[in-house]
């Protein structure tokens, strides 16, 4: 009797690996047994923090997870990595994913968010068509295309983008569509909203309001200028939303999906939460900044994921307080290494942040 042959190992390529999103993603298709493979781009200082934990020396043959260079504004980069390591799944979620900066470089946004989606697609497509092999691709999609239709939004809701960032989103959403309808790729969107997590990039709202708590706490800071504070987000973690990424690609059939935990707060609510938690009032050191408001400001969303909950068996495990005490445990211990290190001598209270 012939021994039996062990499956090939499933390879996943991500771009964005080194963001939130892609670092969860990264943890969760590794204990999957993935092969992982990431684009990243080049920089004189490294950007892998949020993976370091994961890193392996690629001379080792248990290494799993392998970084190559490249961009979404380099098409044929992006053809290269497609065809030399033959993913089985491409989960697009590299951005330019800041919404204020996206007002202040609006050109690269574009490029890099709506025309790199495009670049990605016409790579998998031309490695379909020359391979003959299935390739399922995920596009990051965001509650921000959104923009001003009220809330609930779920798939069937009409899109109004209000920033560059937005309406680049939009643009990859609809470039999905068509390579699914134009050329039978298995290709989804998968509309995310808000999710956060301790590794959020610290210029955002949420985690910058996280790590001026635990500033604050320990002595090294005193105030935190923030903008608009009644817009209202439906907040979720991160980890838990990269679980229904891969659910998308899993399925029969190619579709987009909204992941949402169907609750909304407002940036207000959020400081309340997370500055009571640590026994602070967010009045005493929240001070408005006239520079944090946006040209369009994005007044509501609240999604319903009542689609991927039936046909994904998807649900969202870590609620609203849950990952506002996560986020501020984390920056608390954080900033209490960072107050050691400036008792020491060693760094200026006031080069962070």
């Amino acid at each position: 009797m012939a021994p039996e042959v062990a499956a090939p190992m499933r390879k996943a390529l991500i771009t964005g690996i080194t963001g939130q999103d892609g670092s969860y993603l990264t943890e969760f298709l590794l204990k999957k047994g993935y092969e992982v493979h990431g684009i990243i781009r080049r920089s004189s200082n490294f950007n892998t923090q949020r993976l370091e934990h994961l890193y392996i020396d690629p001379h080792q043959s248990s290494a799993r997870m392998k970084l190559h260079y490249g961009d979404l504004s380099d098409a044929s980069a992006l053809r290269k990595w497609v065809d030399s390591i033959c993913p089985d799944e491409v989960y697009n979620l590299g951005a330019q994913s800041h919404v204020g900066v996206s007002f202040e470089n609006p050109d690269y946004t574009a490029d890099v968010v709506g025309t790199g989606a495009l670049r990605l697609l016409e790579a998998v497509r031309i490695h379909i068509e020359s391979t003959g092999r299935q390739v399922k691709y995920y596009q990051a999609g965001s509650s921000e295309m959104y923009g001003a239709t009220p809330p609930p939004q779920d798939e069937t809701t009409v899109f109004h983008p209000r920033s560059p960032y937005a309406v680049a989103k939009v643009a990859a959403h609809f470039y999905t569509v068509n390579y699914r309808e134009a050329y039978g790729i298995f290709a989804c969107n998968g509309i995310l909203f808000n999710h956060e997590s301790p590794r959020r990039g610290e210029n955002f709202v949420t985690r910058k309001i996280t790590r001026a708590i635990g500033r604050i706490k320990v002595g090294l800071q005193k105030k935190l200028y923030l903008g608009n504070l009644k817009a209202s987000r439906d907040w979720g973690f991160a980890g838990d939303y990269v679980e229904g990424m891969w659910l998308m690609l899993q399925q029969e059939k190619p579709d987009d999906y909204v992941l949402a935990t169907e609750d909304s707060h407002t940036v207000e609510e959020f400081l309340e939460e997370s500055f009571t938690y640590v026994g602070l009032n967010w009045k005493d050191h929240v001070e408005i900044d006239p520079r944090y408001f946006r040209p369009s400001e994005v007044d509501n969303l609240r999604g319903s994921a009542k689609k991927a909950k039936e046909i994904l068996k998807w649900e969202p495990k870590v609620q609203f307080k849950q990952l506002v005490a996560m986020m501020v445990d984390a920056d608390l211990e954080k900033a209490q290494r960072e107050k050691v290190l400036v008792d020491a001598g060693f760094i200026d209270s006031h080069q962070q942040p």
